[in-house]
């Protein structure tokens, strides 16, 4: 199976973390969602890599689970099916957003946040 691994990091104040990572790493922005009005997702693009932030009322400084990791995968559902054998705990149904993506969220066997997405899914 493949899968993209990109970490995503809540943040409370999305602009400063946008202008830090912005700075430190030269990234670029890429994707931010939605197109129009104020983002609560941004794609950076630092070289090689991606990473993405969220802005997240509750997610200050000293809040637990800051970092999630959200992996791209072929078919979010039939990897659902999987999570709870495994050992993880699936957090609801997946859901399919309005800007073209499949989403499941799901916390690994240590609770980490994780999740699952479906780029480019056929919302007709």
């Amino acid at each position: 199976m493949t899968a993209t691994v990109q970490p995503v990091i809540m943040t409370a104040d999305l602009n400063r973390l946008l202008a830090f990572y912005t700075e430190l790493l030269g990234a670029v922005q890429t994707s931010p969602v939605p197109d129009e009005g104020p983002a609560f997702y941004v794609g950076l693009q630092a070289s090689d890599s991606e990473l993405g932030l969220v802005a997240d009322a509750e997610g200050g400084a000293d809040a637990p689970g800051r970092v999630l990791l959200s992996i791209a995968v072929h078919d979010v559902d039939s990897v659902l099916e999987r999570v709870t054998a495994l050992g993880g705990r699936v957090h609801g149904p997946p859901t399919n957003m309005p800007w073209g993506q499949r989403a499941a969220h799901i916390a690994d066997p240590n609770g980490n946040a994780v999740n699952l997405t479906q780029p480019n899914f056929n919302l007709t």
